[in-house]
C-alpha cells in the first residue's frame, strides 16, 4: 500500500500545476461546505444566546392578530391584553414563578443637560425576574410602587451611560420623562443586543401603572411575560395560558386566537428559519462545485491513462495484474481528492474567522463538518477516478506497448 501510494505522489509530482488546477474545484467546494455551515452555526449560536438572554423558562404572550380597515396587522400590532388578563395569568395558571406585563412608549428623556429620545417600559416587580435581569446597583421597584403608579424606575446600561456619562452610578439621580420627574432606584446589568438585534441596555423600566396613567394613557398591553418554573412545566403553563386567554376573550371553539402565546424555543426555530435556509443554499452550490471538481479529476485521470498508455503496457507484460493497474490509479485519483480536501479545509479554518473579523458575521466551525468534508472528499476521489482506473486496468497489454 505505501509504494502504491508513494508512486501516485511522484506521478502527481509530474506536473505540479496540472495537479493544483485539478483539486481547486475540490478545495473551493469543500472550503464552501465549511464556510457555509460555520456560518449557519455561528448565525444558530448567536440567536440562541440572544433568546436566552431574555430569561429561561420564558413564555412571550403577543397580543391580538386583527384587522382594521381591511389591513391585518400581525401578533403584537394591536395591544388587547388587559390589566385584568394580566392579573388572571398570575393568580390562576399554576406553575409559573413571576409573570409581568409590558406597555411600551418611546418618550423624551432629560438627565442635567442631556437629551435623548429612549424606548420606557411600563412592567411590574418581576420582570427583572421573569427576564433574569440583575441590578448592578440599586434596588427593583416593588408591588406597592406598580399599585401606586410612583415615578421610579430602573435605568439600562446604554441608557445610563447616555444621561449619566460612562461608569457613574445613576441611583438617585432625577430624570425627566415627557417633563415628569422620575428618580433612579436601579441600575441594570448590561444584557447586549436582543433576538431582533436591538439594544436591549438602551431602556427605562417603570411600574406599568406609572407608564399608562402618566406617560401613554394606554389600557392595553402589546405583550405579557410568564417564567414557567422549570423546563419540565413550560408546555403545561403554555397549554394553561392558552385556555384562560380563550376563555375570558370568549373565543368560540374552531375560531382562530386573538394572541399568541411562543415558547422559546418556538422563538428560537422562527429567527433561524432564514438561516436553515442560507446553510441550505451555500450547500446546495458547495455540491456543484464539488461535482465539478470531481468531474474535472476524472478528466485528468483519463488525460493522464492515455499518456501512460506505453506504461501500463510494461506494468502488465512485466507481471502486473490488472487490479495492480486498477488501485494504482485510483490511489492517485483518491489522493488527488483527499489532498484538495485537506487544502480546502485549511482554507475554510481561515475564512471563517476572516469573515467575522470583516464583516462581524458570527461563525462557529463545526468538528462535524470538517469530518463529513473530507469524508465526501474522499469518496470523491473513488467515484470520480473508479472509471479512468477500471479503463487503465482493462487495456491490451500488447495494444498498450505498440501505443505511440
Amino acid at each position: 500500500m505505501f509504494s502504491v501510494l508513494r508512486i501516485a505522489l511522484l506521478a502527481l509530482r509530474r506536473n505540479l500545476l496540472r495537479s493544483f488546477l485539478t483539486m481547486l474545484g475540490i478545495i473551493v467546494g469543500i472550503s464552501a461546505v465549511i464556510v457555509g455551515v460555520s456560518m449557519g452555526t455561528g448565525a444558530k449560536a448567536e440567536v440562541d444566546k440572544r433568546i436566552a438572554s431574555m430569561g429561561q423558562n420564558l413564555l412571550t404572550v403577543l397580543s391580538g392578530n386583527m384587522s382594521r380597515g381591511g389591513v391585518r396587522g400581525g401578533f403584537g400590532m394591536a395591544p388587547n391584553l388587559s390589566v385584568e388578563d394580566y392579573e388572571a395569568v398570575r393568580r390562576e395558571v399554576s406553575g409559573i414563578s413571576a409573570a409581568s406585563p409590558e406597555a411600551r412608549t418611546s418618550a423624551q428623556v432629560a438627565a442635567g443637560n442631556q437629551n435623548t429620545f429612549i424606548q420606557v417600559s411600563g412592567v411590574s416587580e418581576e420582570y427583572i425576574l421573569a427576564r433574569s435581569w440583575g441590578l448592578k446597583s440599586g434596588a427593583n421597584f416593588t408591588g406597592a410602587d406598580v399599585r401606586g403608579a410612583s415615578k421610579i424606575c430602573l435605568v439600562g446600561a446604554t441608557s445610563a451611560k447616555t444621561l449619566f456619562g460612562e461608569g457613574i452610578d445613576p441611583v438617585g439621580q432625577v430624570i425627566r420623562i415627557k417633563n415628569a420627574p422620575f428618580t433612579v432606584v436601579g441600575w441594570l446589568e448590561a444584557k447586549g443586543s436582543g433576538s431582533f438585534g436591538q439594544d436591549q441596555d438602551d431602556i427605562l423600566l417603570v411600574p406599568y401603572t406609572s407608564v399608562m396613567k402618566r406617560l401613554s394613557g394606554d389600557t392595553k398591553f402589546r405583550s405579557i411575560f410568564v417564567q414557567a418554573e422549570s423546563p419540565d412545566s413550560i408546555a403545561d403553563v403554555q397549554q394553561q395560558v392558552t385556555e384562560l386567554l380563550r376563555r375570558r376573550h370568549k373565543i368560540a371553539d374552531g375560531r382562530d386566537d386573538d394572541f399568541m402565546v411562543r415558547n422559546q424555543q418556538e422563538t428560537s426555530d422562527f429567527f433561524n428559519a432564514n438561516n436553515r435556509i442560507m446553510t441550505v443554499l451555500i450547500g446546495f452550490f458547495a455540491g456543484i462545485s464539488l461535482v465539478v471538481g470531481g468531474i474535472g479529476i476524472m478528466n485528468i485521470m483519463l488525460v493522464s491513462v492515455t499518456e501512460r498508455t506505453r506504461e501500463i503496457g510494461i506494468r502488465l507484460a512485466v507481471g502486473a495484474r490488472g487490479r495492480d493497474v486498477l488501485m494504482q490509479f485510483l490511489a492517485e485519483a483518491v489522493l488527488l481528492s483527499v489532498l484538495g480536501g485537506a487544502l480546502g479545509i485549511a482554507t475554510g479554518y481561515w475564512l471563517a474567522p476572516l469573515l467575522t473579523r470583516l464583516f462581524e458575521f458570527p461563525t462557529l466551525i463545526s468538528q462535524t463538518s470538517v469530518v463529513l468534508a473530507f469524508s465526501v472528499s474522499a469518496v470523491i476521489g473513488i467515484v470520480f477516478g473508479f472509471f479512468p482506473a477500471l479503463k487503465a486496468a482493462n487495456l491490451d497489454p500488447i495494444d498498450a506497448l505498440r501505443y505511440e
